[in-house]
């Protein structure tokens, strides 16, 4: 029992490396995790105390456990059998694939990252970039929604700009959970957006056992209270405009509601609009080419990049002018199915997006670009202050949230042209001012988000 045992070397550091690891993951690190666990209870409690809205502690859940109780869920199972026997695959096969699709859908938030790095992050992008402006906000529609019911933020989708943006200006009300698309899901990209809380999702997923895990997780998060910001459009608008609503993701939230039973759902209409979207002439290309597929350039991308720095050096960037984002009057799924008999889904989201048009601000850019498109000739600085004074006050007369630098029509054509200039999209003539033919798209592209509220009887 006591003799000398002779062993090579490569052995003994074989064998502590074993004890090594196995007392790590017995005793240590059982220990850390309990140490950083509680250390984020508190971070979160305190959070909590200023938020309007606490973050959920389905939110809070460790990942793995998550995964479980969504691929364990009796719906999951039942979908998981189906599969199996649909496509021929052994049962265990199925679940494994189940897994794979809990495993890319579910988050892994994090306060610490969320609050302490992403809300920084996403005020400096969007001051840095953007005049930020809010066009309509009514603290009291927003205080009145019950405290107790799941709120969703049903927004129109113009650039990926929209998440930093409306991330950091819900800053101070609480953490949002965002559906996210496959562009999301590079590294490290995909690690960084699942601790902010969002959900990945593949829109052209046309198969029912991943249409049904996905399902599982929205309405899990729905049912226990998790604040979410969704894009019924599926997808950034191609031509400016406000698109119709893609029922999918509503459609899980909505479906299993019970008006006698559990939380209320309250959907948030919430509206977008820049004076420069950032991604606009890829988006144009896309509508041109019929397909919503964007092509990415390194060598454009590091061109662009390296005189945008030149800009910021030299001291000549100039900001791409405003965005603005209003938040229009909550909407009650229990009081709008009262009176609803039809399709409560497709109801619903008709009418948000509804709401979500006629929020849309008016911006400069967007108004000068209305202007030079509808007039038959050339027009002088005055003449298309004027043309947009005119529409200025058609536009306050019918409500319609307007948003001028220093409230003046003389000044917004300033910093409008000054912008159109730049990207040469209008020259300045001895006749007046010209839109530069091979931008009559891009130019049409910013008016569109505006159009509907001069179309043929739109008052």
């Amino acid at each position: 029992m006591f003799r000398i045992v002779e062993l090579p070397l490569w052995l003994l550091i074989l064998i502590l490396a074993f004890a090594a690891v196995t007392a790590l993951s017995h005793f240590l690190l059982p220990s850390v995790r309990w140490f950083f666990r509680r250390r984020m209870e508190k971070v979160v409690a305190k959070l909590n105390e200023r938020l309007d809205r606490p973050i959920q502690p389905f939110k809070l859940a460790r990942r793995h456990d998550m995964i479980q109780r969504l691929i364990y869920d009796p719906v999951v199972i039942e979908a998981v059998a189906k599969h199996a026997q649909s496509t021929g695959v052994r049962e265990d096969v199925a679940f494994q694939r189940a897994t794979q699709y809990a495993r890319e859908i579910v988050p892994s938030f994090s306060a610490t990252a969320y609050f302490g790095f992403a809300i920084k992050l996403a005020r400096w992008l969007s001051r840095a970039f953007y005049r930020v402006r809010l066009g309509r906000l009514s603290e009291m529609e927003l205080e009145q929604v019950d405290h107790d019911a799941t709120v969703i933020f049903v927004m129109n989708h113009r650039s990926n700009m929209d998440y930093v943006l409306v991330t950091y200006l819900a800053a101070e009300r609480t953490a949002l959970s965002y559906a996210v698309g496959e562009w999301a899901r590079v590294w490290p990209l995909n690690r960084l957006i699942r601790a902010m809380g969002a959900y990945f999702i593949r829109r052209k997923m046309r198969n029912p056992l991943y249409s049904t895990v996905l399902a599982r997780y929205v309405k899990l998060a729905t049912a226990n209270g998790v604040m979410q910001a969704v894009f019924p459009e599926g997808g950034l608008s191609l031509d400016g405009r406000v698109g119709a609503p893609k029922l999918g993701l509503l459609s899980y939230i909505i479906s299993e509601f019970n008006p006698d039973e559990g939380r209320d759902i309250v959907f948030v209409p919430v509206a977008l609009n820049y004076d420069r979207v950032l991604e606009d002439r890829v988006l144009i290309a896309a509508a041109d080419a019929g397909m919503r597929k964007f092509k990415f350039r390194m060598r454009t991308a590091a061109k662009y990049f390296i005189r945008h720095l030149w800009h910021r050096i030299s001291g000549r960037f100039l900001r791409f002018g405003y965005a603005a984002v209003s938040f229009g009057e909550p909407l009650s799924l229990r009081e709008f199915s009262a009176g609803n008999d039809g399709d409560l889904v497709d109801s619903v989201g008709h009418e948000v997006m509804g709401r979500v048009r006629n929020l849309i601000p008016v911006l400069p850019v967007p108004l000068a670009a209305t202007c030079l498109l509808a007039a038959d000739k050339p027009l002088s600085r005055d003449e298309l202050i004027a043309a947009l004074s005119e529409r200025v006050a058609r536009l306050k007369a019918s409500g319609i949230s307007v948003r001028l630098p220093h409230k003046t029509a003389d000044y917004a054509v300033e910093v409008a042209l000054s912008h159109l200039l730049m990207r040469s999209m209008v020259s300045e003539t001895d006749a007046g001012i010209v839109v530069n033919p091979d931008d009559t798209a891009l130019l049409r592209y910013y008016a569109n988000s505006i159009a509907h509220f001069f179309d043929a009887g739109a008052a």
